[in-house]
């Protein structure tokens, strides 16, 4: 399950909780889209801002819709109690991976780092996924660290938060980091406005936020990718780049993908979990004008 696109959906968060009927149905245009897995409860899907029985609840749909495509469930949380009993709820729900970043309130050392996966890893019966996104976590995995998380068994990809910006320089730190894994370990790229730059530099899977809200455009991309295309690649991500511009004004993706959301129709406008707050009426306008202009589906 770890090659192609993992589309990660948003969580849509009404005054009442979770909107299901909304997850349901941004949940079935990625199933719709045949996407090659979902991954659920990532920081577009706003664990960080769940209770664990909102976070099971999320699994629970998400697997329920998925039908046969694998779900990855995030299971992010401070402590490590905690972490073990998202993870249990995660396979009581049927999860396929678990997805599983360390996060930092009191500064996290290496040591502290490796202990975790290895306790988690110890515990659960489904592959895991090392969730690498310094700006949220505020912990920064080296590559001999991953290295050593690739030596457990269970550890089957690396989720990075992004590459440089030339071709050349993305290549040489894909390259640098696998030399570092076990060799049946992918490497997945995020940061959306480098997906072109990562697959071309050889990672086997986006995991992906605009995968999320648009499958159809980003499989796209990884099917280009799929067969080597580098050119059409760079070409479709390129064309993105209005969309990419949002994500860096608004200061991420969150709260852009919600205001799509809801001009698709799919959500209520205002759906994100507090304290985050709605866009404005004008940049929504702009959003939904990014939408159609890159005919986004």
């Amino acid at each position: 399950m770890f090659t192609g696109l993992s589309a990660f959906p948003l969580t849509p968060i009404t005054a009442s909780g979770i909107d299901e009927p909304g997850f349901s149905k941004i949940l079935t245009r990625l199933t719709a889209a045949r996407v090659d897995s979902l991954g659920i409860l990532g920081s577009t899907g706003s664990y960080a801002y769940l209770t664990r029985e909102q976070r099971k609840r999320v699994a629970m749909l998400a697997k329920q819709h998925a039908g046969d495509i694998p779900v990855m469930v995030c299971v992010g949380a401070v402590s490590t109690d905690a972490i073990l009993h998202l993870a249990d709820d995660a396979q009581a729900a049927g999860a396929d991976a678990l997805l599983l970043p360390a996060v930092s309130y009191q500064s996290l050392r290496d040591e502290e780092v490796f202990a975790l996966f290895e306790t988690v890893t110890r515990q659960v019966s489904v592959p895991v996924c090392i969730y690498d996104n310094p700006g949220t976590t505020h912990f920064t995995f080296t590559d001999e660290l991953h290295g050593r998380l690739s030596s457990l068994e269970v550890v089957r990809s690396v989720k990075i938060p992004g590459v440089p910006d030339s071709p050349a320089a993305a290549t040489e730190r894909v390259t640098a980091l696998r030399q570092h894994l076990r060799p049946d370990v992918t490497i997945g790229i995020s940061g959306d406005a480098c997906a072109g730059l990562g697959l071309n530099a050889g990672c086997e899977v986006w995991y992906s936020v605009c995968g999320g809200l648009f499958p159809e455009t980003a499989k796209q991309i990884t099917e280009a990718a799929a067969v080597q295309d580098h050119a059409r690649v760079t070409a479709l991500t390129t064309r993105l780049e209005p969309l990419w511009a949002q994500f860096r004004k608004h200061g991420g993706s969150i709260r852009v993908i919600a205001a799509a959301a809801g001009v698709l129709g799919l959500t209520d406008t205002d759906c994100l979990p507090r304290p985050l707050q709605p866009l404005s009426a004008g940049d929504i306008t702009d959003i939904a004008r990014v939408i159609t202009t890159l005919n986004l589906k």
